[in-house]
């Protein structure tokens, strides 16, 4: 029998029976085949979201990879049986910031599948075709469940425009860190460190193609043409900004909690440092890390540790809080 999670308020959930929806026009159903669990979901079980973005009861699951299995009306009927993953944002299409292809800022408010809209923590998803993105036929659907964590970091990739030769920094050893120093190391920096806080990441932030790596409390060297920051620790920030030559681009995507170091903004406009942030993916994001990870150059695998049923929900939850340095990426798998 085909189950769903249904978080009913904080804390209080229950596995219950699944029953598909069929696909209405331009909609497109999804049979799930692994839900990633990250510290958002955490936050959607205990609680502790910001008001608006979360909407009770609900399904979580944002990022996730699929099989189309069926089409509503106006959806070519050639995405059936394709591998999928798709965006979150619900975006309207319609106002300013969507035309500039700038959907994760949509003015018509937030909506995100897994947080306001049913997820993927069930047997199939529903959602608007134009929102998926095809795999290649021989994709790894376990390994294409992190590809939603990787578009963000695209977004900062893609913000961050590091050239070939340059000397790059990212700070932070977490699933985004791993993507960050894939995305950086494709476009053959001269230098890649990471900086992180336990030396259990070295081994693999060198496999992914660190040339250096050191922990927040050494010393650090500075110089650094592009750093991409995605601990969003209280300190984060400053200690990226701190790598950075004159000029240098900066990249954040971790969000700290409220009163956390901020950057300094003379030393901002001294230095004349480029600072550029990222919450979500746009479609072009989405774009470049499915064509990266087709091409080969993406290697999410590594990086889960845990696969396990959805009827073990609270478990994953408990492993993905409990700050074990064993547990990496953890799956459900419905």
């Amino acid at each position: 029998m085909s189950s769903q999670v249904l978080v009913e308020a904080p804390g209080v959930y229950r596995v219950e029976a699944h029953t598909p929806r069929r696909p209405g026009p331009a909609e497109a159903l999804v049979a799930v085949h692994a839900a990633g669990i990250c510290g958002s979901d955490r936050e959607v079980y205990q609680g502790n979201r910001p008001e608006g973005y979360v909407r009770y009861p609900l399904t979580p699951g944002h990022e996730w990879s699929g099989t189309v299995t069926a089409v509503g009306a106006g959806v070519p009927g050639s995405l059936v049986g394709r591998k999928v993953v798709g965006e979150g944002f619900r975006n309207c299409q319609v106002c300013e910031r969507c035309h500039a292809g700038e959907t994760t800022l949509c003015s018509a408010g937030y909506e995100e599948t897994g947080f306001t809209q049913p997820g993927a923590m069930a047997a199939t998803l529903t959602l608007p075709a134009r929102l998926l993105h095809v795999l290649p036929d021989d994709a790894d659907l376990t390994a294409a469940a992190l590809l939603e964590p990787a578009a963000c970091v695209a977004a900062a990739a893609l913000k961050a425009n590091a050239r070939p030769g340059e000397r790059v920094a990212v700070v932070g050893t977490g699933t985004l860190g791993m993507f960050a120093v894939q995305f950086l190391k494709a476009v053959s920096p001269a230098e890649l460190l990471v900086v992180g806080t336990r030396n259990d990441r070295e081994a693999l932030s060198r496999r992914f193609g660190a040339s250096d790596f050191r922990l927040r409390d050494q010393e650090l060297p500075g110089d650094f043409d592009v750093v991409i920051e995605t601990a969003g620790s209280a300190s984060a920030a400053r200690t990226a900004a701190a790598l950075l030559r004159r000029g240098g681009r900066l990249v954040l995507t971790g969000i700290p909690a409220p009163g956390a170091d901020g950057l300094d903004p003379t030393d901002l406009v001294v230095r004349q440092l480029e600072v550029h942030t990222v919450f979500g993916a746009p479609p072009d994001a989405w774009a470049h890390t499915v064509r990266v990870f087709g091409a080969g150059l993406l290697d999410p695998l590594p990086l889960v540790t845990h696969e396990v049923p959805l009827t073990d929900f609270p478990q994953a939850i408990e492993l993905v809080g409990a700050g074990d340095p064993k547990v990496g990426k953890v799956l459900l798998r419905p």
